[in-house]
């Protein structure tokens, strides 16, 4: 693709990620589509994905695929990273998706509180909160860091080239970061550092197993699934504390997930929380909320913000969700001008897989 005529310049341009090249700046982010009966993905999940990367996406970063343990979810049909058929499920997948040049970083997650008791089986929390979940103990924190490096191991011999731990959105690692939910008096709580230490142990967990030249991402958010306005640090020290933390632990990439891109992480800056991710750790950072979900978006003040952002270096990477559900070819569309062949998101998009 060129970027001398795109309205989407720079963005198109190859990069690198942590020394992973890429060919564009471009991130599929990670959206869970339930079509993987028994936690094994299939043929058709491959053929999804490679769609994706054959459009311009530089790093596809996988659904949310449940670690390898019963607490981590209930569905039957989302993914799990698990050796046996769901680990040759995911082999389909990147021979998919690097047959046609692309890059996959599989997402490990675990549900927290998010988990059914559907089977008997109660939610592991933080904190026992909310009240009918189980709250963990310091050998349940062994047990859980031990499934996060087994479905990491699953992921390197699944052929994908990067690891992102889900931390974000109200589920398990990130209910160890919101005060709320995290109420914890031993060293798994209170301050921010104790907040983090969960989180960071997994990373640190992960990091053991992982080549050492495979990236590993971590998804953080302020927001949460049921509660848009809640916060894990109320100032940028607070946020440096628990990113620091992940730095440390072996955290490569930060992938910042906001509502909307544009917004101010915190008041007095119109700095993003990715754009934070970044200043605070030297870290690369991906960006991502509400990009591209209208043809209006192409050329709008919104799109040469987020250039000028991208040029700037405020972060290294754009991540697309929804659009890409009903459009896969969006990047390649959107590079040509070719508008007319592009619609915008619709929540019936949620519904359609090709």
């Amino acid at each position: 693709m060129t970027t001398t005529t795109s309205p989407l310049g720079s963005l198109l341009e190859p990069t690198t990620l942590a020394g992973l090249p890429l060919n564009s700046r471009f991130v599929m982010a990670p959206m869970t589509r339930f079509r993987s009966p028994d936690g094994v993905p299939t043929p058709e999940v491959a053929a999804y994905y490679r769609r994706r990367a054959d459009n311009g996406i530089g790093l596809v970063i996988s659904e949310g695929a449940l670690v390898g343990h019963s607490s981590a979810g209930h569905e039957t049909s989302v993914p799990r990273m698990t050796a046996g058929a769901a680990e040759e499920g995911w082999r389909r997948v990147t021979d998919e998706v690097h047959a046609v040049g692309g890059r996959i970083a599989a997402q490990l997650w675990h549900l927290g509180s998010a988990r059914e008791p559907v089977d008997g089986i109660a939610a592991w929390t933080p904190s026992g909160v909310p009240g009918d979940s189980h709250a963990m103990t310091l050998a349940d924190v062994d047990v859980l860091l031990a499934a996060y490096a087994d479905a990491a191991g699953v992921a390197v011999r699944a052929g994908f080239d990067a690891v992102e731990i889900h931390a974000a959105h109200g589920y398990l690692l990130d209910e160890f970061l919101w005060p709320y939910t995290n109420r914890r008096t031993d060293r798994f709580g209170g301050s921010p550092a104790g907040r983090s230490a969960f989180p960071a142990e997994v990373i640190r967990a992960v990091r053991t197993v992982v080549p050492a030249e495979m990236p590993v991402i971590v998804r953080f958010s302020h927001f949460k699934e049921r509660d848009y306005a809640a916060r894990i640090a109320e100032s940028p020290a607070e946020l440096a504390v628990i990113l620091n933390a992940f730095a440390a632990a072996g955290a490569d990439v930060l992938h910042a997930s906001q509502r909307n891109f544009a917004d101010p992480a915190f008041p007095g800056s119109p700095r993003n929380l990715a754009g934070w991710a970044k200043h605070l750790t030297g870290l690369p950072s991906i960006t991502v909320g509400s990009i591209g979900l209208t043809r209006d978006f192409l050329g709008s003040r919104a799109l040469r913000d987020l250039l000028h952002r991208l040029d700037a270096g405020e972060f290294d990477l754009v991540a697309l969700g929804r659009i890409l559900l009903g459009n896969p070819a969006w990047v390649t569309l959107a590079a040509a001008g070719r508008l007319d062949e592009i619609h915008n998101y619709r929540k019936a998009d949620e519904d359609t897989y090709f």
